[in-house]
């Protein structure tokens, strides 16, 4: 593979940006239909890069879901980067934004998805840190649906269905750690609960540094499809934004 998704692609450039690009204040702001929860994104200004010399970063970046204003944020948006108790760890705190939606799966409650991601590395890997949240009218308040982590440089992606088959579905596409390095590409659905559950997880025929410039997780969809029974040999081939001719090649879709 080539390139990331978009979303990961934004989350890199924002990572790399440069003082003069770099947003302070509210910069992302949603209200929950029908109620007083809103959810805020807010950004420091920026900082001294805490790997690099050179230009400052983006400062760090506040979540908050509150029903009063922000003086309480909701417990139910976790640390989205943070994966150890270390204090030293740079990567916990996010200096991106790359979502903030409310959206509608085919089934169950709506979502609000929210992405983020670090400061870079040395490497221009970064910490990406994905979520989806549903709201429990009955009891006004808020319920930790997804929660998922990765980085960037190696072609992972996490990424939430918005239309088709798979609506409401979140993929996650993650590099294998041994040969022949490819990916472990998990899907997750709804549960009864709203919580989403695992429905499938395989190893990808998508192969790291194949040269295709689909993104691992277009590359895969009839592989995935297929094992979902929603895509059958012989039918009309799942077509990426911006394909005009994908077709199969060692299992896998090009463009």
């Amino acid at each position: 593979m080539l390139k990331l998704s978009s979303a990961l692609a934004m989350a890199a450039m924002l990572c790399t940006g440069s003082a003069a690009m770099a947003k302070q204040g509210v910069i992302a702001s949603l209200n929950w239909p029908g109620s007083a929860w809103r959810f805020t994104a807010t950004q420091g200004p920026d900082v001294p890069d805490p790997v690099m010399d050179g230009d400052p970063v983006p400062g760090v970046i506040k979540l908050c879901l509150s029903k009063d204003g922000g003086h309480h944020c909701s417990p139910a948006l976790p640390d989205l980067l943070k994966i150890s108790a270390d204090k030293d760890d740079i990567y916990n705190e996010p200096h991106s934004l790359f979502d903030s939606r409310i959206v509608y799966p085919r089934e169950g409650s709506p979502l609000l998805l929210v992405g983020v991601a670090s400061t870079r590395a040395v490497n221009n890997d970064a910490r990406i840190g994905f979520a989806a949240l549903t709201y429990d009218k009955a009891k006004d308040g808020f319920t930790l649906a997804y929660r998922a982590n990765t980085g960037h440089n190696n072609n992972q992606e996490i990424r939430y269905i918005e239309s088709g088959p798979l609506r409401g579905a979140i993929i996650w596409a993650e590099p294998t750690s041994n040969a022949p390095f490819g990916f472990w590409i998990t899907v997750s659905k709804p549960g009864p609960t709203g919580t989403y559950v695992q429905a499938l997880r395989y190893r990808s025929a998508t192969r790291y540094g194949d040269g295709n410039p689909l993104a691992v997780i277009d590359s895969e969809m009839p592989n995935l499809m297929g094992r979902l029974g929603l895509w059958h040999a012989g039918q009309k081939l799942p077509t990426p934004a911006k394909c005009a001719n994908p077709h199969l090649k060692a299992q896998a879709l090009w463009c």
